[in-house]
């Protein structure tokens, strides 16, 4: 959400109307209107807004519309990424459908909803603030947001790199936790890259889903005969890791029987083939990966205590997707640019409607689902654009379903819907800081929450909220 007044560049040939809208929109808006015939965009004014609001309320003539099509192409010439958003007569399809097809950000019917005036005009700041630092991001050096292969702009993404960054030149063991698909092996070998083993091997081996004996023989290897088919003698994972690192994925999954042995290797430095009574040094450094809660593990007695102290010297947790948003953006045009250069494709952005629905998926698979999508759109478009229909149908389905079936009533409703939901995750559930967010009386937000059938939990009303709400006059 846009936390500062959003600036606003009123183009209207009706200044009363301009007048009255300016005025209803209250505060948290700073608005300049300009005329709207035969305007000139000025960069300085381009510069200045965030938002481009275009009257076109009383457009009946062809070459109103004409004028309105060239001032929107002026506007993108000056600043491609600038949303503009249109107010069009009931009655005017067809000019809305031409103004959408000319890349405006969105249309509103007049008179305009005062309440979904200014949510639309936050929600096209957004988007243009979002836009603004992809550009930034694709014309700067990318370091401080970047660690080995991975990107991140959030606060938490940066405390992340910044962890490894410190513990890449220390010979430790690391225990990196996060959902499936959040970049730990990544992480891990970036933290590798950075270490001062960086010239000797890295070797990775998950112990998901395998039976002891088979995870006991690919860590340590085996003497020739030490069992029936052991026809050579074979090195193990930790050998074949030595004087680099050795990254054991899903160490949560290791069998109880090994947890001891490997414990074992990690406080002596040596260890046996299967079949042998001789050491071999073990000069590895160990990197472990897991999704599961280790510690609620070792309380129920899955995992051994002294192990996991041993493996969490420093842990480093990789937030879900769905925690960090505000990267979904910048992480599926980072995808973006890489597949269109592999595939030999043109698409340089995302619709609006594409990114709303990227923004608002819950991303199960987190980065690892992201990429793939963003893969499987680049494959399907031909043009410039990546639109919804170009996403994956999982992603997709709710918002084409809005789009194709659903009546304007319908359409309003969800689209309330889901930005109460974000602006409530954006604020951690606090529906006190969410009313403020979006301007409205605490106890409205929570008529809305009721009305919707959104589930919160811990949901309670004050007597307050019921008083402030009383004295209230929104309407969304």
């Amino acid at each position: 959400m846009c936390e500062q007044a959003i600036r606003v560049l009123f183009y209207s040939s009706d200044a009363p109307f301009a007048e009255v809208v300016t005025r209803a929109l209250g505060p948290g808006y700073e608005v300049r209107t300009s005329e709207l015939i035969e305007s000139e965009v000025t960069p300085a004014a381009q510069g200045w807004c965030e938002v481009v609001l275009l009257d076109l309320h009383d457009s009946t003539e062809e070459s109103d519309t004409e004028s309105a099509l060239r001032l929107m192409d002026e506007i993108k010439k000056v600043d491609f990424v600038t949303p503009i958003i249109a107010i069009v007569g009931d009655a005017e399809d067809t000019l809305a459908r031409s103004i959408i097809e000319n890349g405006a950000y969105d249309t509103l019917s007049s008179p305009p909803d005062m309440s979904d005036l200014r949510l639309l005009l936050r929600r096209a700041c957004r988007y243009r603030r979002i836009e603004k630092e992809l550009a930034d991001l694709r014309s700067r050096d990318l370091s401080a947001g970047r660690f080995g292969e991975m990107l991140g702009t959030s606060e938490v993404m940066h405390q992340v790199f910044e962890t490894s960054r410190k513990v890449a030149s220390c010979d430790v063991s690391v225990l990196i936790s996060g959902e499936t698909g959040t970049g730990k092996e990544l992480l891990a070998r970036a933290i590798h890259r950075m270490s001062s083993r960086a010239t000797g091997p890295l070797v990775a081996f998950s112990c998901a889903n395998l039976p002891e004996t088979l995870v006991d023989d690919e860590l340590f290897g085996h003497e020739k005969g030490a069992f029936t088919g052991a026809i050579t003698t074979r090195r193990g994972r930790f050998e074949a890791a030595h004087g680099g690192t050795l990254l054991l994925d899903e160490i949560g999954d290791l069998p109880l029987g090994l947890q001891s042995k490997l414990l074992r290797v990690l406080q002596e430095r040596s260890f046996e083939r299967i079949g042998s009574n001789t050491l071999i040094e073990a000069n590895v450094r160990v990197l472990c990966a897991t999704h599961r809660n280790l510690e609620a593990m070792v309380e129920e007695g899955r995992f051994r205590k002294d192990l996991f102290y041993r493996l969490n010297v420093v842990q480093i947790t990789i937030p879900s997707l769905r925690n960090r948003r505000d990267e979904i953006p910048i992480l599926a045009q980072h995808f973006l640019q890489r597949f269109a250069k592999q595939f030999g494709k043109n698409a340089t952005r995302f619709s609006p409607l594409a990114i709303h629905a990227l923004e608002e998926y819950h991303w199960p698979g987190n980065v690892r689902e992201l990429e793939n999508a963003v893969q499987h759109a680049v494959v399907m478009t031909d043009g410039p654009a990546v639109e919804t229909w170009h996403l994956p149908n999982s992603i997709r389905g709710d918002i084409e379903e809005t789009t194709v079936v659903r009546s304007y009533e319908d359409e309003v409703r969800e689209f309330k819907r889901r930005l109460i939901m974000r602006t409530l995750r954006e604020c951690g559930g606090r529906k006190v800081d969410a009313a403020r967010s979006l301007g409205v009386a605490r106890g409205y937000l929570h008529r809305l929450i009721n009305q919707l059938q959104i589930q919160i939990e811990g949901d309670d009303l004050d007597v307050a909220d019921v008083e402030e709400s009383a004295s209230q006059e929104h309407v969304m």
